[in-house]
């Protein structure tokens, strides 16, 4: 290498030979010996004569430097120049140990990793050496020397780890391989990134390696990207962008996906210059963001670079119920107040304004809530008790908060224990009980694990009657044994009850950071099913772990879980490991996430300077061999020597003069070959240019011109007089329809054909049909109308045997016809203008066809033909007729009878036209209309 070049020389001593270059200039610029002069009288006429020709007396010191360099690319040619060398890793002849980084922050460069591997295992191919292979994620076994062609097998098995890799775990096998194998040298191809205790390993290396050949590949690699830290807030979804190094501005997209990888949406981040961090945040409505299962940077292929979201990043909707006198209470003092603090960071909460608890329970409960915190509500109706229970039953999570009026209740079945009447004062002059502490939390219950708060005392409480299940049912207890939380479960669903009012006249539980946490983890028990209220799919405390269900590998990918994984516990918030590699975990209609990386992991660009060592880059281009290049210019340069000296020496002169003449001519004759050529195309692209003018000056309906004249007359007559109906009753005002021939005519122009069917008509020509294929893959729309709905009844499996349907199944044996089906009641071809049932004609018994409507299935069928993006059925078959009913004659009148001949039927029949225009003009935007209750419902919420 020299200096930053990524240049080398397999022969760098011939090289020296550039020294010679000022010896060969002095012997080139060297002066001849002058002739010896003779005079002769009669040469004095001459003397007043100029020469045509002079030789100068030295060579000229361009051309002198032109040699010069032609001898110096020969030089340096010889000398093997290659661009983009291979890592060179030394001249030693030792073994060759590879340290190779392989978690998931070298997967997105991995592909240069290898190629730098392989590039190394190569040279010590070729000088017999023997190598090692040090994968610094597998501890369990120490390196092992092995020849070049089997170490570049394995290489090839190597894959990137989806977890962070301790290295200084691998420091004891490296330490041993050393004192084994002797003399050895040494190369690290890291990914520069320090996930955890990065500098340990480089102090522990650099004690190892002491006076062996060291290198270190780094750099020259497209940066790794992370995710962590998602979150889910009031009015969007966050998710932190991290990188290593803190270089330039960096930018990107973040996209959301759902269970299925379908997209949900996009964020772009951007990291100024110096930063390690940013945001990305997705503004969607909270129903799309509880649909995001997985969050990854587009374009990168790591395990890091991917946030899997499980029900705990869901927001789930909340009712909150207060028992308090709304003309009583004080809004910054109230329960509601400290519960809707405490819960908005994470649920999407509901509150009844101005409304009796009743009728507020009744709503959260026809709104399908998976969650109601009821704050001091005593008294409850036998209808709104026995829904609560079915509620519960299916799924609910009721929390329940004491007060004055819950202690006044004798027989309350809505709590998980028997409640004694009254309340227990702590403290106060009318009492020698002093107020409570909180004493640890159950580790069966939710909230294991939490740590518990000093300063949260309880003054009051509402006690449960002591039984054998009083144990089973306590989550939280305080000092004395009292409970202070209970919960039980109930079929699907779950009941708690917080012994202490939700405001601060009871404990100062509401303002300590354990409450929010507390209720974080009940909003993570309503959300086992992804439908509110559908039931929780399991009790988190009934299984202590739960197994592997899918998990990603190194580049980010899901996969079947490996042998080695394990199962995990199910409150589980660590980082991904060997034994836990990140995926989904648990059934697959609740799993939980585990990531590459923890909400408080951040990365940071690992130091190697510590360690004495020759510093290398990866590099993504092939080595190439300048040898060839170098000579070829040298060879012209000699070349363009030659030629100057002859041009010097008078030589081409005359044979330039000679071709002077001939040089004219051939350039006279080539400019003027285009120029006759010119006008031939421009003519012939005249009538096709009069079509696309006239197509393209105004919307113009087509129809195909069959050949037979009264079928003809009678589908323009028709069309003419749906065009003439559309500008009566709509905004649409088109031109006279256009006879179209698909063989001949450019189809693109018209956004609807309609193609009447003559039975034992000939089939068109391939031709033709290929043009119309094209035409509907595009975008455009064939009406196929066999005109014989009055020959045969209709079939609901398509199945006539009409002579016009015959001839139909045979010009669409040779299109890409999708799969068919009758219209249904609710397409949007029923209301694109008209509300209509069915499609008549001049007939009435004909079925419509239309292309079916996706299947409600996860199977992606490949293998059926392309739609448009408007989602508008390339093709429509009828039988019934319909340029027939809209035909008219020049004094308006119709031209032809109607059968049945039934009330309305011709205004239908163009009702039905204006539909068809409408919706391929339009597309299928109006399909949206069927969802217009839910959405004005969900507005109304």
């Amino acid at each position: 290498m020299i200096g930053a070049l990524p240049l080398s020389f397999a022969q760098p001593l011939l090289l020296i030979g550039l020294l010679a270059l000022p010896a060969l200039w002095w012997l080139l610029r060297v002066m001849p010996p002058r002739p010896r002069r003779v005079d002769f009288p009669p040469t004095r006429l001459l003397f007043e004569i100029a020469p045509k020709e002079e030789t100068p007396s030295r060579t000229p010191w361009w051309l002198t430097a032109l040699r010069m360099l032609a001898a110096a690319l020969v030089i340096i040619a010889l000398a093997g120049p290659i661009w983009n060398p291979q890592t060179a890793a030394g001249n030693s002849q030792a073994p060759l140990l590879i340290l190779l980084d392989d978690g998931w922050s070298a997967a997105s460069s991995w592909e240069a990793r290898i190629k730098a591997a392989d590039e190394l295992i190569a040279e010590a191919d070729s000088a017999r050496r023997a190598v090692a292979l040090a994968p610094l994620s597998e501890t369990a076994r120490d390196p092992a020397l092995m020849p070049a062609g089997t170490a570049r097998v394995s290489l090839r098995q190597l894959a990137p780890k989806p977890f962070a890799v301790e290295r200084v775990e691998a420091l004891p096998g490296i330490e041993r391989f050393l004192k084994t194998a002797g003399d050895t040298e040494l190369v690290w191809l890291t990914d520069g990134v320090d996930t955890g205790r990065g500098s340990d390993f480089v102090t522990g290396l650099n004690r190892l390696v002491q006076n062996r050949s060291v290198t270190i590949v780094e750099g020259g690699a497209p940066p790794a990207h992370a995710l962590a830290a998602a979150e889910n807030a009031a009015a969007k979804m966050t998710v932190k962008v991290l990188r290593a190094q803190s270089g330039g501005v960096d930018a990107g997209v973040v996209r959301a996906l759902d269970a299925k990888s379908a997209p949900i949406g996009e964020a772009r981040f951007s990291l100024a210059p110096g930063a390690t961090e940013t945001e990305a945040a997705f503004e969607l409505p909270v129903e799309l963001r509880n649909d995001i299962a997985r969050l990854e940077i587009a374009g990168e292929r790591s395990a890091g670079a991917v946030q899997l979201l499980d029900k705990r990043w869901r927001r789930r909707g909340v009712g909150i119920v207060s028992g308090a006198s709304s003309d009583t209470a004080q809004p910054l003092l109230a329960a509601t107040f400290y519960l809707t603090r405490a819960l908005s960071p994470f649920a999407d909460l509901r509150q009844g304004e101005r409304t009796a608890p009743q009728q507020v329970i009744a709503q959260f409960l026809d709104q399908k809530l998976p969650m109601i915190v009821l704050a001091d509500v005593g008294a409850l109706s036998p209808e709104i008790r026995q829904r609560l229970d079915a509620w519960i039953e299916q799924g609910g999570v009721l929390i329940r908060f004491a007060g004055p009026r819950l202690a006044r209740q004798d027989d309350d079945d809505l709590v998980p224990v028997k409640l004694r009447k009254g309340g227990r004062s702590l403290g106060g002059s009318l009492t020698w009980e002093k107020p409570q502490q909180l004493a640890a939390f159950s580790g069966d219950g939710p909230f294991a694990g939490l740590a518990v708060p000093s300063d949260v005392t309880i003054n009051r409480q509402v006690l449960a009657e002591p039984d054998a299940t009083l144990p089973g049912k306590s989550w939280a207890s305080l000092a004395d044994g009292t409970p202070l939380v209970t919960g039980e479960h109930r079929g699907k669903g779950l009941v708690t009850l917080f012994h202490v009012s939700a405001d601060m006249r009871w404990s100062n539980l509401p303002m300590s950071g354990t409450f929010v946490e507390m209720l974080r983890r009940l909003v993570d028990m309503s959300g086992y099913t992804s439908t509110p209220g559908a039931g929780v799919a399991a009790d988190p405390n009934a299984a202590e772990t739960v197994s592997p269900l899918r998990t990603l590998d190194g580049f980010g990918a899901f996969g079947p879980p490996p042998a080695s994984a394990k199962p995990i516990p199910a409150d589980y918030r660590e980082r991904g490991s060997a034994e836990h590699p990140p995926g989904f975990y648990g059934p697959a209609d609740g799993p939980i996430a585990v990531n590459a990386l923890a909400a408080a992991d951040r990365i940071a660009p690992l130091d190697t300077s510590a360690i004495n060592a020759r510093r290398a880059a990866y590099s993504n281009a092939e080595p190439r061999d300048l040898r060839g290049m170098l000579l070829a210019s040298s060879l012209g340069l000699f070349l363009l020597d030659a030629l100057i000296v002859a041009v010097l020496g008078g030589g081409l002169a005359a044979l330039l003069m000679r071709r002077r003449r001939a040089a004219t001519a051939a350039l006279a004759l080539i400019i003027a070959l285009p120029l006759a050529s010119m006008p031939l195309p421009l003519r012939a692209q005249g009538a096709k240019d009069d079509f696309a003018i006239k197509a393209t000056a105004q919307t113009h309906l087509a129809y195909v011109i069959t050949g037979n004249a009264d079928v003809d007359a009678i589908v323009k007559a028709g069309m003419s007089g749906l065009t003439l109906f559309l500008a009566q009753r709509t905004a649409l005002e088109a031109g006279e329809p256009v006879g179209v021939d698909p063989a001949r005519d450019e189809l693109s122009f018209f956004p609807l054909i309609y193609w009447p069917i003559v039975a034992g008509g000939p089939k068109p020509p391939q031709d033709a049909l290929n043009k119309i294929d094209a035409y509907m893959k595009q975008g455009g729309t064939v009406i196929f109308d066999t005109r014989d709905a009055i020959e045969a009844p209709p079939d609901p499996n398509g199945a006539s045997q009409t002579p016009g349907m015959i001839t139909l199944r045979n010009v669409l044996s040779s299109l890409d016809v999708p799969e068919l089906e009758p219209v249904p009641r609710e397409h949007v071809l029923t209301k694109t203008f008209y509300l209509l049932r069915d499609f008549p004609g001049r007939f009435t018994a004909g079925q419509t066809w239309v292309e079916a409507l996706p299947r409600e299935t996860d199977d992606d069928d490949t293998t059926r033909p392309a739609r448009g993006g408007d989602g508008v059925s390339p093709i429509i078959i009828t039988s019934n007729d319909l340029a027939g009913a809209w035909a008219l004659r020049p004094d308006g009148q119709p031209m032809l009878p109607l059968t049945p001949g039934e009330p309305r039927q011709r205004e239908f029949a163009f009702r039905a036209g204006v539909n068809i225009v409408m919706y391929t003009l339009t597309g299928n935007y109006k399909a949206d209309q069927v969802h217009a209750p839910a959405l004005i419902e969900r507005l109304g919420q």
